[in-house]
């Protein structure tokens, strides 16, 4: 069906729906949706990547990539598969980030 994707396999945004607390459409959805296809850009081809390395790609605040992760897992952003593992040492503190799209969605 790819519902989420265009022909050439580029997400539409016509589902997405953000929410929040603080959510204001007006003022936040164009930005969001910026942030989460940004996001969805950066590591589409499958590699592990760390927030400072998709941060490196987008230029988007950490907490907003990780914001956009936690959205491509939700139905209404496509049901992608974001794996989650550390890098290197448990202990560093250090996470990485592999989005595994969701063709059937």
């Amino acid at each position: 069906l790819y519902s989420n994707f265009n022909k050439e396999k580029e997400m539409k945004t016509e589902n997405f729906e953000f929410d929040g607390p603080v959510y204001e459409p007006k003022y936040d959805k164009i930005r969001l949706t910026g942030q989460v296809l940004r996001v969805f850009e950066a590591i589409k081809d499958g590699g592990w990547y760390t927030l400072n390395e998709i941060h490196a790609k987008t230029k988007d605040p950490h907490a907003s990539i990780s914001a956009q992760l936690r959205h491509l897992r939700k139905e209404r952003f496509g049901s992608h598969i974001i794996d989650k593992e550390p890098r290197g040492k448990r202990n560093s503190g250090i996470w990485q980030y592999k989005l595994t799209i969701n063709e059937d969605n």
